[in-house]
């Protein structure tokens, strides 16, 4: 069975848990997903380029969640969700998952 990239997992969990957050009207269980993708992005990214690889990556998530609200404020919710999203996929690819 093919692994699907850590990159793909985290865009995945950014987008994946505003998408339920937004559609469920629970804030937490957007959380659980985001959390879930997170912890299967960091185990990926450990295994392909190092614990200290991963942890920064796992800060950059984390980053990346936090800064879509206020970016939100200013573009809208979708485009900071994507856009952070996309900024997360591409520093993994480059970081990680083109070494795996």
């Amino acid at each position: 069975m093919a692994r699907v990239p850590g990159s793909v997992v985290a865009a995945g969990g950014l987008v994946g848990g505003y998408t339920v957050a937004r559609f469920t009207r629970k804030r937490q269980l957007g959380g659980v997903a985001l959390a879930a993708a997170g912890t299967v992005a960091a185990r990926q990214w450990k295994r392909a380029a190092g614990t200290g690889t991963a942890a920064a990556l796992t800060g950059l998530y984390t980053a990346a969640f936090a800064g879509s609200h206020p970016l939100a404020k200013k573009v809208g919710a979708w485009p900071a969700v994507f856009a952070v999203a996309g900024a997360v996929a591409v520093t993994s690819w480059v970081a990680a998952d083109r070494k795996a």
